[in-house]
C-alpha cells in the first residue's frame, strides 16, 4: 500500500504546528481584548440545520461533506462555524444578548484546490449576536484589522452592504428572482476577471447593461466618499442600504485600508446587510484572509421566531499561513529550552531534569545513552538552544555544564544557577 494524504488536507509536523499555535494565540488576546468569549460546537451537524433555507444556501451545499450515521440519519461535516453558533444560541434561549463569542476549529468544503484553499481548515470567527447596530459591524471590522496587525500583517479590507447591492441591481433592472444570482456573479470580478464575470451573466439571462454602473464603479478608482457619492446619484434616494453603509463608514472614522467594494457580495446566501472581506496588500496569496458580515435572518428562522440580528466574521488561517510562508517567516522546531546529556550516568540526571521543569523550564534528557557529539547534533537539529552536560566530575562537585549553542560558550554551573539563567 502507497501512503498517502486524501486531497486537500495536510498533517502539521511540529514547526508548523507550534507556529498556528502563535497565531491563535495573538488572535485571542485580540478577540478577548474586545470583549468576545470562547464557544466550542462540534464538527458535524444534522444535515437539516446546515441545509436550512437562512444557512449556507445551495452554492455551499455543493461542497458539503455529507454523511449518514449508524441509525440513518443524515449528517454532514460543518462548512463553517457561523451555522453551529445560530444553532447554538437557537437551543439556549435564556442567552443574555448582546452574545459575543469567539471560536477556533476545523471546518470542511469539498471544492476546488489552490494556494490558500484547502477541503479541510480552520476558522477563526468572531461574532456578535443580539444588536442592529452598526456598531457592532464597525466592530467586527476593527477586529479584523487589529488581528492582522498583531500578526504583522498589513491587509485592506473591502466592504459592502447585501442590501445596497439589492437596490442596484433592482434600480438597474435586475429582475428580484435573478438578484441572487446576480450577486454571486459580481462578487467574482476581482476573482476570475470581467471578461468570465460577462460571460456567466449571459449564460444565466441577466442583461450586461443592467449591472453596468456596479462594475464600472467596481473597477473604478476612487476614495470611498466619492463612490457612496456616485451611489446617491445612482439610486436618486437614500436608502435603507445605503444609510446601513454610511452608518458603517461613520463609525469606521479615521480607520485606513477599508474600502468599498460595490460588487462584494460574498458566496453564502445567509448575509442580509454588511459583508467583509480582507486581502493581504503585495501577496501572491490572492484568497481572502478573512471575511464576514450581517445575518439578521439565520439565527431568528432557526428558532422559528423571525429576524435576530447577528454579525461576525471568520479569519482563514490556512492562508495567513500561506502569507507566513511567502515572508519567510522562522518556524520553532520545538519548544524544548534545555537538553540534558548525561554521562553514563542517567539515574542521577533524572531528577536535574525534573528540577529544570519544576521552575518553569522546557526540558528534555537524552533517553537513548548516545555519545556526546550526537546529543549536540540533535540538540541542534531541533535548535535547542541550551545544553547541560551531566557527567561524573561535574556532579561531584554539585554542577553541570551548561553550553549556549548560538555561541559555544561554556560554563560550570549549579542547578540553581542555570535555572536563573534559563528563566531570563
Amino acid at each position: 500500500m502507497e501512503l498517502q494524504l486524501p486531497k486537500g488536507v495536510r498533517d502539521f509536523p511540529p514547526e508548523e504546528k507550534l507556529l498556528r499555535d502563535e497565531l491563535v494565540g495573538a488572535l485571542k488576546s485580540v478577540f478577548e481584548r474586545y470583549g468576545f468569549n470562547p464557544l466550542e460546537t462540534p464538527m458535524f451537524e444534522r444535515f437539516d440545520v446546515l441545509g436550512a433555507k437562512y444557512a449556507g444556501g445551495a452554492e455551499i451545499l455543493k461542497e458539503t461533506f455529507r454523511f449518514k450515521d449508524r441509525g440513518g440519519r443524515d449528517l454532514a461535516l460543518r462548512y463553517d462555524l457561523t451555522v453551529p453558533l445560530a444553532r447554538f444560541v437557537g437551543m439556549n434561549p435564556q442567552l443574555k444578548l448582546p452574545f459575543k463569542r469567539y471560536a477556533v476549529g476545523r471546518v470542511f468544503r469539498d471544492g476546488p484546490i489552490k494556494l490558500g484553499r484547502y477541503r479541510e481548515f480552520y476558522q477563526y470567527d468572531a461574532d456578535v449576536v443580539g444588536s442592529s447596530s452598526m456598531l457592532a459591524d464597525a466592530e467586527c471590522v476593527r477586529v479584523a484589522l487589529a488581528g492582522f496587525r498583531a500578526l504583522g500583517i498589513p491587509v485592506t479590507i473591502n466592504v459592502n452592504n447585501r442590501k445596497l447591492l439589492e437596490e442596484l441591481l433592482a434600480k438597474g433592472g435586475v429582475k428580484k428572482s435573478k438578484a441572487i444570482e446576480a450577486m454571486l456573479v459580481l462578487d467574482k470580478i476581482k476573482k476570475v476577471g470581467l471578461g468570465e464575470v460577462k460571460k456567466e451573466l449571459k449564460e444565466k439571462g441577466i442583461p450586461e447593461k443592467s449591472v453596468d454602473f456596479i462594475v464600472t464603479l467596481s473597477t473604478q478608482k476612487g476614495n470611498n466618499n466619492e463612490k457612496i457619492g456616485k451611489v446617491k446619484e445612482f439610486l436618486g434616494k437614500e436608502t435603507e442600504g445605503l444609510q446601513e453603509l454610511e452608518g458603517l463608514f461613520s463609525y469606521l472614522e479615521g480607520v485606513e485600508d477599508v474600502e468599498y467594494d460595490p460588487a462584494l457580495s460574498r458566496g453564502l446566501t445567509y448575509y442580509t446587510g454588511t459583508v467583509f472581506e480582507g486581502f493581504v496588500q503585495g501577496s501572491t496569496v490572492t484568497s481572502s484572509v478573512c471575511g464576514g458580515g450581517r445575518y439578521d435572518q439565520m439565527v431568528g428562522e432557526l428558532l422559528g421566531r423571525g429576524e435576530l440580528p447577528a454579525v461576525g466574521f471568520s479569519f482563514g488561517l490556512e492562508p495567513i499561513m500561506d502569507v507566513l510562508a511567502e515572508r519567510g517567516r522562522e518556524k520553532a522546531k520545538t519548544l524544548t529550552k534545555a537538553y540534558v546529556i548525561p554521562i553514563r550516568n542517567a539515574q542521577e540526571c533524572v531528577p536535574i531534569v525534573e528540577r529544570l521543569r519544576d521552575a518553569g523550564v522546557n526540558a528534555e534528557m537524552d533517553l537513548n545513552g548516545r555519545a556526546i557529539s550526537k546529543n549536540l547534533d540533535y540538540a541542534n537539529a531541533y535548535s535547542i538552544p541550551y545544553v547541560l552536560i551531566c557527567g561524573p566530575k561535574e556532579l561531584e562537585q554539585g554542577k553541570v555544564k551548561l553550553k549556549v549553542m548560538a555561541s559555544g560558550e561554556e560554563s560550570l554551573v549549579t542547578v540553581d544557577e542555570a535555572i536563573e539563567k534559563l528563566n531570563v
